[in-house]
């Protein structure tokens, strides 16, 4: 199992939330997905190795942007 944490930009209510979560926990690899609107981080658990690009994607798809470090 491993876990990754992204920050996400622009979510503001208990939609941006289900929207993001709908989004990242359909990539493949995915086992689930925990996110804190007050903080704006996405934790995301998986099988395996975790696809970066794949969950930027899918937050983007949501209509959000991950900020990079």
């Amino acid at each position: 199992m491993t876990t990754s944490t992204y920050t996400v930009k622009g979510m503001t209510c208990g939609h941006c939330v289900s929207s993001v979560t709908e989004e990242v926990g359909q990539v493949p690899g995915v086992a689930g997905v925990e996110v804190d609107l007050a903080t704006g981080l996405v934790t995301v658990t998986g099988e395996g190795a975790l696809d970066d690009a794949a969950i930027a994607a899918a937050v983007e798809e949501a209509g959000y942007e991950v900020v990079t470090p």
